[in-house]
């Protein structure tokens, strides 16, 4: 979609999401050489992006497919013609399981389940349609949040698999545990590993208990240069790559200049010395501070270098507060970028974003499947 533009990004109103282009397609380059590397699969997560204009550039990139966290999102892949999509979110309640079943019988659906009481009712509704579906099993590999834990995989797969109409497709974990290392890189690669190794031994078990399970599925940004490289892994599920955010930077997943993903905002009001108010507050931001704990965003200047002894410590719903030194420099009308922390949540927060290049806004795109 390129109505009005190109435009000079001082052109733009204010808060807007940018995708800087050539950010995101040398990220998309990387990962893709890296996880070629590592010889697994590619399945990024298309939550960070939620926009079919960024999931193309990804299968361009050799991605074979996607993960998805919501109905929204598989709906959109699928009508979109999308069909080797993985749900890493159990269908609870009688809206998602009927919802699981119309997407299974449309073809290319695996969804993860993680006990007899999420694929009970699923059974149940996809043996009365006639449909078999899929499932890989979640595995908690140390987040503690969904997933089985390793030592009852084996049980809970012979549970599953005796229940009609579900066929075992493999094991899948999300190693987000991984980010409390923060910026020790050295233990959060050695997290990854192990988390990759255990989601591997599973496997190993699950096929000595007589079950086939050609997939053994990782999934995370930080951990994508460790996890997927431990033997017997066959697939990776980054998501965040795609933008990278202060988050990832803080992890030491990427540098400043990598990050793809930012919302451009001006200077509305600089009444108080040390403060500076902006016209990006928290509904154009993610407030999510995993790794950046006390900031917004990483305030930058209009072409995206970041700006020194300047944070964004706070917000309201449409103004921004940026305090420290460097805002003596700022003046009513600045315009300024953010990285946020959490590409995922900001997305979230935009009906579409625009993708720059050359500090102007060349074209743009819907952001679809919100909440």
């Amino acid at each position: 979609m390129t109505a009005g533009l190109p435009l000079p990004l001082d052109e733009l109103p204010t808060p807007a999401l940018l995708v800087d282009r050539v950010r995101m397609e040398a990220n998309l380059t990387a990962m893709a050489g890296s996880i070629g590397e590592a010889g697994v699969a590619l399945r990024p997560h298309f939550k960070t992006s939620k926009c079919l204009a960024v999931a193309r550039r990804q299968l361009a990139h050799g991605a074979t497919g996607f993960t998805c966290a919501t109905p929204a999102e598989v709906a959109l892949l699928q009508n979109a013609g999308i069909k080797d999509i993985l749900w890493a979110h159990q269908p609870v309640g009688p809206a998602k399981v009927a919802f699981a079943v119309e997407a299974v019988a449309r073809g290319g659906l695996t969804i993860a389940l993680d006990s007899v009481e999420v694929a009970q009712p699923l059974s149940e509704a996809a043996a009365k349609a006639g449909v078999t579906v899929p499932f890989a099993l979640e595995v908690d590999t140390g987040l503690h949040r969904a997933g089985v834990d390793p030592d009852k995989a084996v049980a809970t797969v012979a549970a599953l698999t005796s229940m009609p109409a579900l066929e075992l497709r493999g094991v899948l974990t999300h190693e987000g545990h991984v980010a409390k290392h923060g910026s020790d890189r050295a233990g959060l690669e050695a997290a990854g590993d192990l988390a990759g190794r255990t989601l591997a031994q599973v496997a190993e078990a699950l096929r000595a208990d007589g079950h086939e399970c050609p997939l053994v599925s990782v999934g995370s940004t930080p951990a994508a240069t460790s996890a997927p490289f431990a033997d017997g892994v066959t697939e990776a599920r980054p998501g965040t790559y795609v933008y990278f955010d202060a988050n990832q930077v803080g992890l030491g997943s990427a540098r400043i200049e990598q990050c793809a993903q930012t919302v451009l905002a001006r200077v509305v009001s600089a009444q108080r010395p040390g403060t500076v108010i902006i016209d990006a507050g928290i509904k154009a931001m993610s407030s999510d501070s995993m790794a950046t704990a006390g900031i917004l965003g990483i305030v930058c200047d209009a072409s995206g270098a970041p700006l020194d002894g300047i944070t964004f410590a706070n917000g309201n719903e449409e103004h921004g507060y940026l305090t420290g030194p460097g805002t003596a420099s700022l003046r009513v009308g600045d315009l300024l970028r953010i990285i946020p922390n959490h590409a995922c949540g900001t997305t979230n927060m935009w009906s579409f974003l625009h993708f720059v290049e050359n500090g102007r806004a060349v074209e743009r795109h819907p952001i679809e499947a919100r909440h």
